[in-house]
Order: structure tokens, then C-alpha cells, then sequence
């Protein structure tokens, strides 16, 4: 090959092959939480198909597991570790103004 044609190919890229995040041998359950943790945000919504490089069987079988994991109570709805506190900077005050005699 001459220089020139040697300019258009793309070197080659080696690339690390991810494993798959659900083996084999687990099983989607709503009783894995060990398993189901894994695909919620910290604010506990389910993370997307893309994010979790589910194929759509597995990301189905993931949200039904989650939704019954939230009813029987085994997962909260919301994940709020910040309680929602009132600083004293925040506190209001009301409008009234107190007249002098």
C-alpha cells in the first residue's frame, strides 16, 4: 500500500469489553434489593435503559420489581436524606407593623 491510501484508515481501537450489569444467574426479584439498588438514583427515581446497559427484557423486569419493591414498602418512593429544615435566614415574618402613640 502507498502513503497515500495509508492516510484514510482508522487505526484500529482496542477496547475494554463492559460486563454485563445481571449476570446469568440472578435473578430480578422485588425481594433482590441487593440487585434492584443498583438501578435507582440517589433520589430514588430508576435510572434510564442507556444508563443501566440493560437489554428492554431486563429493564421491564427491573421496573416491575422496583414498582412492587415501593409497594410492599421494601423501597421508598422518594429518597430524601435532606430534611427540608427552615434556617433562621428563612423564617418569616409577618407585615404588620407595630404603631407608636
Amino acid at each position: 500500500m502507498d502513503k497515500s491510501k495509508r492516510l484514510f484508515l482508522k487505526p484500529k481501537r482496542s477496547f475494554r469489553r463492559r460486563l454485563p450489569p445481571i449476570q446469568s444467574g440472578d435473578r430480578i426479584d422485588y425481594r433482590n434489593m441487593s440487585l434492584i439498588s443498583r438501578f435507582i438514583s440517589e433520589q430514588g427515581k430508576i435510572l434510564s435503559r442507556r444508563v443501566n446497559r440493560l437489554t428492554l427484557k431486563e429493564q421491564r423486569l427491573i421496573t416491575i420489581a422496583i414498582k412492587q419493591a415501593r409497594i410492599l414498602s421494601l423501597l421508598p418512593f422518594l429518597n430524601n436524606e435532606k430534611q427540608f429544615e427552615r434556617s433562621e435566614s428563612t423564617v418569616r415574618t409577618t407585615g404588620f407593623r407595630l404603631r407608636k402613640k
